[in-house]
């Protein structure tokens, strides 16, 4: 059985994992809806790789710093779903690059972040077992997430699935704020 403190983390970040899978399989549909193509779909995907990857450097130089790292995580969390909710009133592709980029930057706060509180809550001598762990429970909930989003969106449309997305991010990030610092 795993520790208290990693089955608050799998738990919370099982639920972000299912909110941004929702989109995920979608992501290229929605650009076409908003009148991007191919060439766009790529440009906006890769904006969002490459801010990640900058802001997550920036993040690499001062985030050991931050003594309780969920605060962090939680910035994320909220960040990611703020973009969600933006996604709603995209109007041209300029705006969406600049989503991208704050997609990014919430990525760099909430990835290291989760995974240095994993880190320092594993047990010794089963760190393959409670990576594995985490894996499983991450992919069946984006599994899951992918049939629940296309049957959203085919339903519902892209903005129902924003509002979904993000009240997820929020459930997450008050989760997180309301553990005991102790835990975490």
């Amino acid at each position: 059985m795993i520790n208290k403190a990693l089955r608050t983390l799998y738990f919370y970040n099982a639920i972000f994992v299912l909110a941004g899978s929702l989109f995920g399989p979608l992501y290229a549909v929605y650009i076409e809806k908003i009148g991007g193509n191919v060439f766009i779909i790529s440009v906006s995907w890769a904006l969002f790789l490459i801010s990640s990857t900058l802001f997550t450097y920036v993040i690499s130089k001062f985030g050991d710093t931050v003594r309780e790292k969920e605060y962090l995580l939680m910035a994320g969390f909220l960040l990611r779903g703020v973009v969600w909710i933006l996604y709603i009133f995209v109007g041209n592709l300029w705006f969406l690059m600049v989503l991208q980029v704050l997609l990014g930057l919430g990525e760099a706060l909430g990835s290291p972040s989760f995974d240095s509180l994993v880190a320092k809550h594993l047990d010794k001598g089963r760190f393959v077992e409670e990576y594995a762990d985490m894996k499983i429970i991450f992919n069946l909930s984006a599994g899951l997430a992918a049939i629940i989003g296309g049957a959203l969106v085919a339903k519902f449309g892209f903005p129902t699935l924003f509002i979904i997305m993000a009240v997820l991010a929020l459930i997450c990030f008050f989760g997180i704020l309301f553990k005991p610092r102790k835990l975490l």
